[in-house]
């Protein structure tokens, strides 16, 4: 459900030294966070790389995000098969891979291990042989196993198949056009987005922004430009320290998103590539929710902080209004089925523009199952999704309007929800208005309506229902 309806997947190509060369642009915190995973498996295997090869991982600590995004590399041999001249890589959500709660995205989890399993440079394809019963051990291993393994083994055969068909079309590609036109375009589409950024930077100001959370945590961003060599520091000093809890992002995460903002702020028809962050240093403190340190969790700081981190630069930028700063991440399920979606709020307000409602933005960018799978393959009923109108934040102009979700359960289910901004307003910015608060809550059985908070697990029982009202960006401007 979560790769094929949602399409919470991103696939792309890299050079020989895993540098990102194109993307299917439209999850972003997949995009600009791979190449740590690539870099990962070329540092451990290279040299002992054969084709038909493939390995896969999660590690967060290893270029990995978070434990239910899986990423399988390929290489890409020449005709030789004696030099990798390419790599291929695929990264899905899956919608279980253990850890305490159904759907692995809960907000109890303190350690790494009550997260699920944890993959670091596993061989997952040993020249054309997939390694099934070695995969299946090890997905049913540990503490808190995956409780579907036949489910993430189908995935990640999918998975291999879409790193097929990418090396292949590289291949194609080399046939047609010759293996050193192809490499040196690599390299020009990189040179030419590093341009870009930097005839970007040569325009913009330094800047400063501190973004609060209802963890009582704060993601600080101080962007220093220099105009002159065209080039800038992103530096999080002042960033809150590694939380006992799991909104820590690891390392590629913070990557991911400046290099997201970066190239949202360049008006020009460039893909996303590594070439983007050539001009620009990162500094992130060592020991900081934004570079944690085994065995700290982190489910939260991909879906979560990542979103935090967006609105901390595009506020340092003064570019762009605060988004709802959330993903409002909802699953639920038992041992037979799991499911996980991200719910939408309005886009956020800039200059000259208002926000549209209701749709995912920044780091997040997956879609919601239709209705009518949803309820075909789960025991679930969608009562309501609507558009809560008005509820944008306010200024000279207004941030879109956020969403209303109620889905009732016709079993017993156990269900979670991941979010933030229920306490602490989304800032608005240039003297536009705060954003308006979200909302969890569970309509149970004798008709009470029971607030749950930003963070928690429950129990619902047939004909219990959850509530979620998203929480709206702010106004930009005064109004």
């Amino acid at each position: 459900m979560n790769i094929k309806e949602r399409l919470d997947f991103s696939c792309a190509v890299f050079d020989a030294n895993g540098a990102l060369v194109a993307n299917a642009p439209h999850l972003p915190v997949h995009l600009g966070s791979m190449d740590r995973s690539v870099e990962t498996i070329i540092r451990a295997r290279s040299g002992e790389m054969r084709p038909g090869d493939a390995y896969m991982l999660n590690a967060p600590y290893n270029g990995g995000t978070h434990l239910p995004d899986i990423t399988v590399i390929t290489p890409v041999f020449d005709e030789t098969g004696t030099r990798v001249v390419f790599y291929v890589a695929s990264r899905g959500h899956h919608e279980d891979i253990g850890g305490l709660t159904p759907g692995s995205m809960t907000p109890r989890a303190t350690t790494i291990e009550e997260e699920g399993v944890l993959i670091d440079n596993f061989h997952l394809v040993d020249r054309g042989r997939f390694l099934e019963n070695e995969t299946r051990a090890l997905l049913s291993g540990g503490k808190y196993p995956a409780r579907r393994p036949d489910k993430n083994i189908a995935d990640l055969k999918a998975q291999i198949a879409a790193n097929a068909k990418g090396e292949a079309e590289l291949r194609r590609m080399v046939k047609h056009f010759g293996l050193d036109v192809v490499s040196a375009y690599m390299r020009h589409v990189q040179d030419n987005a590093e341009e870009a950024v930097r005839r970007l930077l040569a325009k913009l100001d330094d800047g400063h922004y501190r973004v609060e959370t209802d963890q009582g945590t704060a993601v600080e961003v101080r962007i220093t430009v220099d105009r002159e060599n065209r080039s800038a520091k992103v530096d999080f000093n002042g960033t809150s320290a590694q939380q006992p809890n799991n909104f820590n992002a690891p390392e590629p995460v913070t990557r991911a998103a400046v290099l997201y903002t970066f190239r949202v702020m360049v008006d020009e028809p460039i893909p996303m590539n590594a070439g983007c962050l050539k001009p620009i240093e990162i500094t992130i403190p060592e020991g900081s929710m934004l570079r944690p340190t085994y065995p700290a969790a982190v489910v939260a700081g991909n879906v979560e902080t990542s979103q935090i981190v967006t609105n901390a630069l595009f506020g340092a930028l003064n570019a762009l209004g605060s988004s709802q700063g959330t993903m409002n991440n909802l699953t639920f399920g038992n041992d037979r089925v799991q499911y996980y979606e991200t719910l939408c709020s309005g886009a956020p307000a800039g200059p000259g523009f208002d926000g549209a409602a209701a749709v995912h933005v920044h780091m997040t960018n997956t879609r919601l199952t239709d209705p009518e799978i949803l309820e075909l393959r789960y025991p679930v009923l969608l009562e309501e999704f609507s558009i809560r109108r008005g509820s944008g934040g306010k200024g000279q102009w207004h941030s879109g309007d956020g969403t209303r979700r109620v889905i009732r359960f016709l079993e017993r289910m156990h269900c979670a929800i991941l979010s933030g901004y229920r306490t602490v307003h989304p800032f608005g910015l240039n003297g536009g208005g705060p954003g308006e608060t979200g909302s969890n809550a569970v309509r149970r059985g004798d008709g009470s309506v029971e607030d749950i908070g930003g963070c928690a697990e429950t129990l619902l029982e047939p004909g219990e229902a959850i509530i979620i009202s998203t929480p709206t960006g702010g106004g930009f401007g005064t109004p």
